[in-house]
């Protein structure tokens, strides 16, 4: 396949994938599963980012220094944005809104017909973060597809592994928002065609402006060791028990090794 194609599909696959695996999960309201996904999703975005992205940075770049100056400031960068969302969204609505553990609760509750909601406004504001998001998802794949079939996939699926815990939890922040399930469903669908828009966008781009490939994969890796460490890894702690801490050690390590298997699978061009 061409790149382009590659690019597609895997911006197409992992958009409608993640959604369909968040809104099973989010209907559901099995916090189990939505636990062992954020697990097994840490473990992907560290594999993608240590094993994958950040080394073929680094190969790329004359100056190795610079890289990592990037992913430095990258995770600075998205401290930053992290927190001006969290300010903002306290300032309209319950800071617990993103909290995944009280999140089943609330999608029971609005499916069974009681309406404590906000009439739509946080439910909004995550379509809106989602959507960013996704766009800047599609870049990050079309740059990794650009210098490897094996990176593009690698930083696909982890991608994909941390994009369904997210996504189920702004389809419960919709429904708690006071949107039906199939306008939650719908909202989210076309919200994660951005990842397409952006991937086609950058294809073309990035062939003009061959430098930036090797920033935008340090800002990839910035991502996801950002994504791990500051929003799933915190979230785990909330379990300390034993069973609970095997589980998510085993879990973390599938993620990797599953990252690890699959770049064996599609060696360097």
């Amino acid at each position: 396949m061409s790149t382009l194609t590659w690019i597609i599909t895997a911006s197409l696959l992992g958009g409608i994938l993640s959604l369909l695996c968040a809104a099973i999960l989010a209907l559901n309201a099995r916090v189990s599963w939505l636990s062992m996904l954020v697990s097994y999703a840490i473990g992907a975005l560290l594999g993608a980012a240590f094993l994958n992205t950040l080394p073929e940075a680094l190969e790329l770049s004359d100056d190795p220094k610079q890289i990592t100056l990037i992913v430095l400031l990258g995770i600075l960068v998205f401290f930053i944005l992290e927190k001006l969302v969290l300010w903002r969204h306290c300032h309209l609505e319950d800071c617990e809104a993103h909290d995944l553990s009280h999140a089943p609760v609330a999608a029971v509750s609005s499916a069974a017909g009681h309406h404590d909601h906000d009439h739509g406004r946080s439910g909004m504001m995550v379509i809106v973060g989602d959507t960013f998001h996704n766009f800047v998802d599609g870049i990050l794949i079309a740059a990794a597809f650009m210098v490897d079939v094996q990176l593009g996939i690698v930083t696909s699926i982890a991608i994909i592994a941390h994009e369904i815990p997210q996504e189920a939890g702004d389809f419960i922040i919709l429904l708690n928002s006071g949107y039906t399930r199939r306008m939650a469903f719908l909202m989210n669908l076309l919200s994660s065609f951005a990842t397409l828009v952006g991937g086609v966008l950058a294809y073309f781009m990035l062939h003009n402006m061959n430098f930036l490939v090797q920033p935008l994969l340090a800002i990839a890796s910035a991502s996801m060791i950002y994504v791990a460490m500051s929003d799933l890894i915190p979230g785990l702690h909330k379990r300390p028990e034993i069973h609970a801490t095997i589980q998510q050690v085993t879990l973390i390590l599938l993620g990797i090794a599953s990252i690890w298997i699959m770049g064996g699978f599609f060696p360097h061009d």
